[in-house]
């Protein structure tokens, strides 16, 4: 698991809503202007059930994406914060896979939409 949990670091955001010993699936709330503190996941699904947009930030790389409800996409490994930059509150799931694939940052910031 990240070392840097967003559960932990962020409990007013992230709340495990599901586990086991293969995958954990995090729900994600937010409001306009909310931001969260440096956190990590791993490899990981992530559905949208809200449109938004926000501000994602990992180190000096910064990236602003809107998302329409019901996108799916994948989630790189990846270190960031973030910002609700939207007028509208942010509702996503993701299922972290526990078996990692590939190492910390290893594509962009943000999700990969197909």
């Amino acid at each position: 698991m990240s070392t840097i949990d967003p559960v932990t670091s962020n409990p007013d955001h992230y709340k495990v809503i599901f586990e086991n010993d293969r995958v954990r699936v995090l729900e994600y709330t937010d409001n306009p202007g909310d931001h969260t503190t440096p956190h990590e996941h791993p490899d990981s699904i992530m559905y949208t059930l809200t449109s938004f947009r926000r501000r994602l930030v990992s180190g000096e790389v910064r990236r602003e994406v809107a998302l329409d409800a019901g996108t799916v996409g994948w989630l790189p490994a990846q270190t960031h914060h973030g910002e609700n930059i939207g007028e509208t509150p942010t509702h996503v799931v993701f299922v972290e896979l526990k078996e990692s694939g590939t190492s910390n940052d290893s594509g962009p910031l943000g999700p990969q939409l197909t």
